[in-house]
């Protein structure tokens, strides 16, 4: 007797990727815009991905006075 067992497996909550994508992609073109120079257009790209940080830093920055 053999007995095989099948796993399944059920991922949730996969949307978060999507969102800060969105995010990536809007902060991009926030910065870039707001961009003057070659050096200044690298740094908004830098900024776009490190979107997130800026925020967190900010909002802490903001609770703590």
């Amino acid at each position: 007797m053999s007995s095989t067992s099948k796993t399944r497996t059920v991922v949730r909550g996969g949307g978060s990727g999507a969102v800060y994508g969105l995010g990536l992609i809007g902060a991009l073109v926030y910065y870039w815009q707001h961009a003057h120079g070659f050096w200044a257009h690298v740094w908004a790209i830098a900024e776009a991905i490190l979107w997130p940080a800026f925020v967190i830093y900010h909002l802490l920055g903001h609770i703590a006075t």
